[in-house]
């Protein structure tokens, strides 16, 4: 998610969801060539399993990118042909490249050449008025000759004109039975849905149709929910309570405050960790004025000290494969 799944963001989703897959922000090819790779690159070895995502059209470029996010050591390199974003569309990729889908697979041949990690592709259900599922499974066997083995489907077709990157994820009706039936078609391939899961039940339900399933927002605005979804799927327990992941995050924010990362730009994917619990609305407003610095830090521990924590979870049953990007 842009401006949501930084380092920071997946350092603390790891606390919570200890199996999970997580995502980058989008990153585009043509940054990693000309920006500051380091720093675009960067990311804790504790986020692992952690895939890096990359927005482009340019299959040398990608490639390029690719190779850098595995020399990075990231462990997927993920194709996003499913942002509707007008940037995106103004570079003429994302979303706009599912129009495209023998240029999509010049790009992930060029990938795949790059690299020995697994190339995935992030991409919706159709664009504009090429939306039957006829288009989607053409599009998707296209990909798989190029050598994707992975499919996460945001369940929504996307409208590329009149409709903001917001309505994008609203207005367009969720369609899951296209994503199962591409399952049932391709049983070959890993197939991952996206789009609308917001609650623990029909998010593990769906590991009975498909491979796994990816929560964007959701997870961001709630946190608690990744972990109950990963322990639900993995077989694990929840952590100690929400009190507890504050405590387990405080040397990292101590070591960043050194390197010189301003305490907000941490804190500030807390803001969903109390949420459906009393006292929220005072976490998220303690938590936006908290002063900077190691003072912060000390602020920090004693307002999670105030909340009670959760207790532990019994011991939850599955398997398979929850994301998060």
């Amino acid at each position: 998610m842009m401006e949501r799944t930084d380092r920071h963001c997946r350092y603390i989703l790891r606390l919570l969801a200890p199996h999970a897959w997580l995502y980058t922000e989008m990153v585009t090819a043509r940054a990693l060539a000309f920006g500051d790779r380091e720093r675009l690159l960067a990311f804790s070895p504790e986020e692992h399993p952690v895939a890096l995502q990359l927005g482009g059209a340019d299959p040398g470029e990608l490639a390029a990118a690719a190779r850098h996010g595995e020399e990075a050591g990231y462990d997927e390199i993920n194709l996003n042909v499913g942002c509707p974003s007008d940037r995106v569309q103004a570079g003429c990729f994302g979303a706009a490249l599912m129009r495209e889908p023998d240029r999509v697979a010049e790009c992930l041949v060029a990938m795949c050449e790059a690299v020995g990690v697994p190339v995935t592709v992030k991409t919706r259900i159709g664009v504009d008025d090429h939306d039957s599922y006829d288009f989607l499974a053409r599009f998707v066997r296209t990909i798989a000759d190029a050598g994707c083995r992975t499919v996460i489907v945001h369940a929504r077709k996307a409208w590329l004109k009149g409709l903001s990157p917001k309505q994008n994820r609203e207005i367009p009706p969720l369609d899951y039975e296209r994503v199962y039936r591409l399952k049932r078609d391709f049983p070959e391939l890993e197939i991952v849905i996206n789009g609308g899961f917001t609650r623990l039940e029909p998010s593990a339900a769906q590991l009975g149709r498909v491979d796994g399933v990816m929560l964007g927002r959701a997870a961001y605005d709630d946190p608690w929910l990744i972990a109950e979804l990963d322990a639900r799927l993995f077989g694990g327990t929840l952590p100690a309570g929400r009190t507890a992941v504050v405590r387990r995050l405080l040397p990292y924010l101590e070591r960043e405050l050194e390197r010189g990362t301003p305490l907000k730009s941490m804190t500030r994917h807390l803001l969903g960790l109390f949420t459906g619990r009393p006292g929220a609305r005072r976490w998220r407003r303690s938590l936006g004025a908290l002063p900077p610095g190691r003072a912060g830090v000390d602020a920090l521990r004693a307002l999670a000290e105030s909340f009670e924590a959760v207790p532990s979870s019994v011991e939850l049953s599955s398997s398979r494969d929850s994301r998060v990007a």
